[in-house]
């Protein structure tokens, strides 16, 4: 990720906080126009071509945006992406943004590795676990891993909780192996 990235991030999150914006309107803002932007490889090489002027850039946001409706801030955002020629980078700027404000909020992002695939009950419950182990609100990510056995595995950081089978045979190997 370019250094600048969380710069452009740092201040729009200023921004949207000093404003008191609507944190999920904006995200959802930003899906909406990550969605034409990644739908549309013409839209991204007419705005990341050096040979047009960021004033046309800027024009053709402004039409775009007729129909996309986002805050003038998330806007201005944008257009401050074209005019310093940092547009190619929106993608990278949006999840620094999103990473940003969850650190904000309190809240934890977390990747939790099933062997199979759980209900919504059984992933609601699971995350109400995790959140109090972690002592933080979690925003989790489920990821099937056909290698497990059973269980389940959390990483939230750095830190990763084993409570696959497999871990936990492992763990009874290891005391059984040291004679205790």
């Amino acid at each position: 990720m370019p250094a600048f990235v969380p710069r452009y991030a740092t201040a729009f999150l200023e921004v949207v906080t000093a404003a008191n914006l609507d944190t999920a309107a904006i995200d959802r803002q930003f899906t909406d126009f990550l969605g034409t932007w990644n739908g549309s490889a013409e839209l991204r090489t007419f705005f990341e071509n050096p040979a047009i002027a960021a004033v046309q850039k800027v024009a053709i946001l402004d039409k775009l945006n007729a129909r996309l409706g986002l805050q003038k801030e998330l806007r201005n955002l944008i257009a401050v992406l074209i005019d310093n020629d940092r547009i190619a980078h929106v993608a990278e700027v949006a999840a620094s943004y999103r990473q940003l404000l969850q650190q904000q909020m309190g809240i934890k992002p977390a990747e939790i590795l099933t062997a199979r695939a759980l209900s919504a009950e059984e992933q609601a419950q699971l995350v109400a676990e995790v959140s109090k182990l972690a002592g933080a609100k979690i925003d989790a990510s489920f990821k099937l891993d056909p290698r497990m056995i059973g269980g389940a595995v959390v990483r939230i950081g750095s830190t990763v909780y084993d409570g696959s089978v497999r871990g936990r045979l492992e763990r009874l190997k290891e005391v059984l192996a040291s004679g205790q």
